[in-house]
This record gives structure tokens, C-alpha cells and sequence, in this order.
């Protein structure tokens, strides 16, 4: 049986699998030699998207989304280090203009509005994709940046399976991964689980404190800058996901998955703080439960679905404080409880190979209680303050998509969505692409949309500070981009896409200093976001045992204030905004041979600034640009009984000395050893 047979005969098993039969994936079939055409699908014409493949998502047991982001992607990761906060700036709009979804269900806190990327392990996620401006709109609304889409999918196979990594690192980090998967021609269900614990005491250089030499008459004749080691950075995280998957029959498919996390993080000191560790602590717990449950129902020319959700957060920040007489007294004491409810129900048809229509409406229930009970009053009695709200999120979404001939498509999308009592305007998003040549594979993309993001309940309710008059943010977004590729996926194959953006956004929402002496949120008049967008991939055969790809990614990105300098201060003004670099790119490079892997990710983050004037004068007013190396060797050996596969890292190969963010320092060189076991309980292989 030739190639082309072997193809045909996958491609119908795998379409099988997709209408709800699980292909027994040990069988061979043989089938009349059959053409397979490909056809340019529907779902995505003109949108800007980046799909992260598998083998980013399973690269380190110890890699978060935000690491897996940061180092595949043009989205800007801001870090305070491991296990700490990690927000995303998509095109250098704000965290809360990058909407994100697990499942169908939004991750985006109703409070915050955005998501600690920290917090979502990689080996938790089977499928993610970036939606890049425009493209948004089609996942949710408010995505004025971009949006990601996170899921889970089943695991298929037969009989029981077993996966177990263990890491061991610096400052005593360990890391544990254990998956348990069982399947039979209806049923999959998974179990994972993922313990990750550190010290996470590192040392480093501390450029923001002097230590001085005296002579005898108190003159200073010599100082240095101290070594000093990251303090209250302890961590312990927690995951556990539990998943089940149902084939009813007849295209018919059942699904449900709970995910719990149980974090318990300190919060480091700054390196411009001057107090001994055992006179203050800071900690951050957080308990979450997301539950979803769905049902799937395929056909030949339409789908329909359905997904329900529940999400409980439990989020708490403690502030200890010394009295002065070596005890620690609760100086803040912040609780935050969030319950969500969520339901959706959606459909796709086609008509023919030219057509696709889609619809879907889905509704978020928030309850919110959001409580400080430390805060002291002039009477020096303890009081709580706070707010307990509740607000309906509404959206309805239509799209039609159509592609009169092989090489032009075009796609438009409508959203409408309720924040509480307000309804939006209309929410459109237009796209188009054309494949120019054949040969090259080359194809130009345009889309243009319009969205809007209502405040958080933050934004409108926190004590003291909410502002309850603050205006939706409004944003246009236009894209025009081309992507080509060319070669052989079995010997040489280049891939490549650039894209240009260009984002207007209105009433953009920003924190800002009171003279009463806490923060409010405003509206600025008007932020302009704009620049380009460029990844590339090759992927060579380079002899019959050995095999280097190469992953690409570049981002040039001006995020500027022309808000009112009335209300936002006058040296503002046509600056970029804080902690956006103008220019960041990131490489990944494999080489392999036979069961051998070396990797090898680069990455580079321009000056950031942390003021909104742009302040060069002082340290303090602008980051450093840095590089980041990292390094690792893996070997895989396969035995009848199991797969072993060993690792060993080595991050931050030259000692880069950088700050993510103002005053935290990151760790220096550090080294990591991992241990994968798969055993096969006599599996065919």
C-alpha cells in the first residue's frame, strides 16, 4: 500500500473519530487507492491565528502558560518570577484586554478582569490558540488585544495508561506530574495531577542598595553592591484535573472535566526593601474549582453544542507587619470570594463546501464578595470594608463565512453582549483572505473590528477607590498580513506570516494616585496601538537520523498615550505605555538525532519603561533590555516494559541579571533534572 493509500485510509479512520467513533488505532485498513484533495477550511478565513503545537505545551513539567507564552509567542509576558503573577500584554494593550477561555468558559477574573498565567500548568492543556486582534470576536467579547482559547480532549486509547514525571531543581524546587488515563471504545477518562514546591531562595546582586567602607573618622573610602537572597519567595502549587469523556453513539458525545488548584505563595520582598525577613510577611492563597460539563452532537454538514460551568475562587492576601517589639500583627487581611455560573448552547452548518454559518449564546453569572477586614480607623478600632455585587454577562454571536472559490474567502462575525443592565453596540469583525500562488502557498489576510470592554467590578466598586461613572473602553483593530510556505514536510519546509496592526482604543481605563492618598481608575482619553507581528518555522530532515526545526517569533510594538493631559498629566503624552517593550522576539531551536533531543530557547525583551513620562534620568524610571538563554539535553530509551526518557535544563545559561519588574530581581543560572516513566502494561508498540 502506497503513501497516498496509507494517507487516505488515517484520513478516513481520523474522520470517523470526529463524528463520535473512536478509531481503534491499532488496526490496519485497506482501501481502494483514493485522490485526497485539500481544501482550505472555513473556520479561520482571515483571522490572525497561532495554534501552539503539543510539544511546546509538554516541554518542561515545570512550565506554566505564561512560560510556554512568553517563549512561542508575540505576547508579552509580565513576570514578577516563578510561581508569582504573570499577566499577558497582547499588542501592547492592558491583561484585562486579553480574554481567555478554558473549555468555553471564561478564566477572566470579574474582579481583576485578567489571569495569572501561573496558575494554568501546561501538562493541563491539550489544545491552545491565539486569536490575535479581530479574531477575538469570534471566541468573546472585550478581547481588545487578543484572546486564548485553552482546552482539554480525550486521551484516546484502550486499556490503562500511566505517565509520571518527577523534576528536581535549584533552591530546592521539585516538581511532580502523574497522569492516569483508561479508555474503551465509548469511555476515556483522565486523571492528572501536578505538585510543584520550592525554596525558591535565590541568590542574586542587589544594584538597587550600596554597602559602604569606612576609615576611622566615618568617611566612606569603598562600597560594593550586596549579594542577597530572594526572600518570602516559598511557593507551593497544587493541581488536580479530572476528566471524562462519553461516545453515546450516532455522532453523539458527552464530556465533563474539574479542575482544582490549591496555591500557596509568599510574596518577595523588593530589593529596596531594608527589612529583615523575620520582620514582615506577605501571602497570597488561592483556592479555585472550575467544573464544565458538555455535549457535542456531529452530522455530516452541522454541529451542534452545548456547555455548562461553574467556578468558585477563594483568593486571600496577608500582610504581616512587625510592632516594633518583634511580633508581627495582621497589617492587611484581604478576602475575595467569586462564584461563577455559566451556560452556552451553539450551532454550525454548511452549505456545501462554500458555506458555514454559526451561532451561539452563553451567559456568565458573577457573585462577588470582596472584603479587607484590617483596615484601622481614626478611632484605632479594626474595621472591614469592601463590596458584595453580583452582574450578568450576556453574548450572542453569529458568523457567516463563505469562500466563492478556491483561492477567496471572506467571513464576517457579529457579537452583542449585557454587562449587568448596559447592552453594547454591535460588535463587528470583517475578514478576508486570498491564496496569490499556489506554488508558494502564499496568501494575504485583512480583518477589521470593532470592540468594547466593560469595567471590572474592581474597577467600579473597590474600597476605597471604585469608580462607578467610568465608561466602557472602545477599540477599532485593523490587520492586513501574508504568510507563505514552501518545501517538503518530509525533507526541508519553511513556514512563515507577518502581520501589521494597527488599534485605536478609547476610554482606556488606568489607575491613578488620588491626593486622598489611595488609587482610582480613569478613563484616558485615547490609547493608539500599533506594529508588526512575524513568525517563522523550518523544519528539516537533515539525515536519516537526524531532524532541527526552528520556531521563530518577532514583535514590534508602539503603545502610545494621546489621552486628555488634563486628566493624565501632561509629560504622559505621546509616550508608550508602561512596561510594554517596543521590541521583543523569541527563538526555539531542536536538534535531534535518533533518540536524542538538545533544545535550545532565546529570547529578547527591549527597554521597558516604569513611568508614563518615559523617566530615563534615574534608575528607576526605565528596565533594562535583556537576552535569556536556555538550554537542555534529553534522552529517551524504550524497553518492553516502558519508556524512560531523562532531562537535564540549564536556565539562564549566561547569568542574565534582569528585572521583569521593577525591584523584583529574577534568578540567575539554574539547573534542573527530570525523569519521565511510561510504563506499557503490555500494550502493542
Amino acid at each position: 500500500m502506497d503513501l497516498k493509500v496509507k494517507l487516505s485510509a488515517f484520513l478516513t479512520l481520523l474522520a470517523a473519530g470526529a463524528v463520535g467513533q473512536v478509531p481503534d488505532v491499532h488496526r490496519t485498513v485497506e482501501i481502494e487507492q483514493v485522490t485526497v484533495t485539500e481544501r482550505r477550511i472555513l473556520e479561520d478565513i482571515g483571522a490572525h491565528k497561532t495554534v501552539l503545537d503539543t510539544v511546546s505545551l509538554r516541554d518542561n513539567v515545570t512550565n506554566s502558560m505564561a512560560e510556554v507564552l512568553s517563549q512561542g509567542t508575540s505576547v508579552f509576558i509580565k513576570s514578577y518570577g516563578r510561581a508569582t503573577l504573570s499577566t499577558a500584554s497582547f499588542r501592547g494593550t492592558a491583561p484585562s484586554h486579553t480574554q481567555v477561555t478554558w473549555n468555553g468558559m471564561k478564566m477572566n477574573s470579574p474582579m481583576l478582569g485578567m489571569v495569572d498565567f501561573s496558575l494554568i500548568p501546561s501538562y493541563f492543556v491539550d489544545d491552545a490558540s491565539l486569536y490575535h486582534g479581530a479574531g477575538s470576536v469570534g471566541v468573546t467579547g472585550g478581547g481588545l488585544g487578543g484572546a486564548v482559547v485553552l482546552s482539554t480532549k480525550p486521551a484516546y486509547g484502550d486499556g490503562l495508561g500511566v505517565r509520571y514525571i518527577q523534576g528536581v531543581g535549584s533552591f530546592k524546587t521539585f516538581d511532580e506530574f502523574l497522569r492516569v488515563t483508561y479508555g474503551t471504545h465509548r469511555l476515556q477518562t483522565s486523571t492528572r495531577i501536578y505538585y510543584a514546591s520550592s525554596d525558591n531562595d535565590f541568590k542574586y546582586t542587589n544594584y538597587r542598595k550600596k554597602d559602604y567602607v569606612y576609615d576611622e573618622e566615618r568617611n566612606i573610602v569603598d562600597w560594593s553592591y550586596p549579594q542577597e537572597r530572594n526572600k518570602n519567595g516559598s511557593f507551593k502549587d497544587f493541581h488536580a484535573l479530572q476528566e471524562f469523556y462519553y461516545d453515546a453513539g450516532a455522532g453523539n458525545r458527552l464530556g465533563g472535566s474539574v479542575w482544582f488548584t490549591d496555591s500557596r505563595r509568599g510574596v518577595p520582598m523588593l530589593n529596596v526593601d531594608y527589612k529583615d525577613e523575620s520582620r514582615s510577611k506577605n501571602r497570597q492563597d488561592e483556592q479555585t474549582v472550575r467544573a464544565t460539563v458538555s455535549w457535542d452532537r456531529y452530522r455530516a454538514d452541522n454541529k451542534l453544542y452545548a456547555n455548562a460551568g461553574y467556578t468558585y475562587t477563594d483568593l486571600m492576601y496577608v500582610y504581616l507587619g512587625d510592632l516594633g517589639n518583634g511580633t508581627l500583627q495582621e497589617m492587611i487581611h484581604s478576602q475575595s470570594y467569586v462564584n461563577t455560573v455559566y451556560g452556552r448552547f451553539g450551532a454550525e452548518y454548511y452549505l456545501g463546501s462554500k458555506w458555514m454559518f454559526a451561532g451561539n449564546v452563553s451567559a456568565h453569572q458573577h457573585f462577588v464578595k470582596s472584603t479587607d477586614r484590617a483596615i484601622i480607623t481614626q478611632s484605632g478600632e479594626a474595621a472591614t470594608v469592601g463590596y458584595d455585587q453580583a452582574r450578568v454577562e450576556l453574548s450572542a454571536f453569529a458568523s457567516v463565512k463563505y469562500r466563492p472559490v478556491e483561492r477567496l474567502g471572506l467571513a464576517a462575525n457579529i457579537r452583542q453582549e449585557l454587562y449587568g443592565s448596559e447592552w453594547t453596540p454591535v460588535i463587528p469583525a470583517f475578514f478576508a483572505d486570498y491564496l496569490l500562488s499556489k506554488a508558494g502557498e502564499v496568501t494575504v489576510k485583512a480583518s477589521v473590528a470593532r470592540n468594547f470592554r466593560f469595567p471590572t467590578l474592581n474597577d467600579l466598586y473597590f474600597m476605597p477607590g471604585g469608580n462607578p461613572d467610568l465608561k466602557s473602553e472602545k477599540g477599532y483593530t485593523y490587520d492586513f498580513g501574508a504568510a507563505f510556505g514552501v518545501g517538503d514536510a518530509g525533507m526541508v519546509r519553511l513556514q512563515a506570516e507577518v502581520t501589521a496592526f494597527d488599534s485605536h482604543i478609547r476610554d482606556w481605563i488606568v489607575w491613578l494616585p488620588t491626593f486622598k492618598g489611595f488609587w482610582s481608575p480613569l478613563n484616558v482619553k485615547k490609547v493608539h496601538s500599533y506594529g508588526l507581528e512575524a513568525k517563522g518555522r523550518l523544519a528539516a530532515r537533515l539525515a536519516r537520523d537526524w531532524s532541527l526545526t526552528a520556531d521563530g517569533v518577532f514583535a514590534l510594538t508602539k503603545s502610545v498615550n494621546y489621552g486628555d493631559p488634563s486628566s493624565w498629566g501632561d509629560e504622559s503624552i505621546g509616550k508608550q505605555l508602561v512596561y510594554i517593550p517596543k521590541y521583543s522576539s523569541a527563538i526555539t531551536g531542536k536538534l535531534g538525532w535518533r533518540t536524542w533531543m538538545l533544545t535550545w530557547k532565546w529570547n529578547y525583551y527591549s527597554e521597558r519603561f516604569t513611568t508614563s513620562s518615559n523617566e530615563t534620568a534615574t534608575r528607576v524610571g526605565r528596565l533594562e533590555p535583556y537576552f535569556m538563554s536556555d538550554v537542555s539535553l534529553e534522552k529517551s530509551f524504550g524497553f518492553k516494559w516502558a519508556g524512560i526518557s531523562v532531562k537535564f535544563a540549564v536556565n539562564n545559561l549566561f547569568g542574565e541579571e534582569y528585572e521583569s519588574v521593577l525591584s523584583r530581581p529574577m534568578a540567575g543560572r539554574n539547573y534542573g533534572f527530570y525523569i519521565e516513566f511510561t510504563p506499557k502494561f503490555g500494550k502493542k508498540n
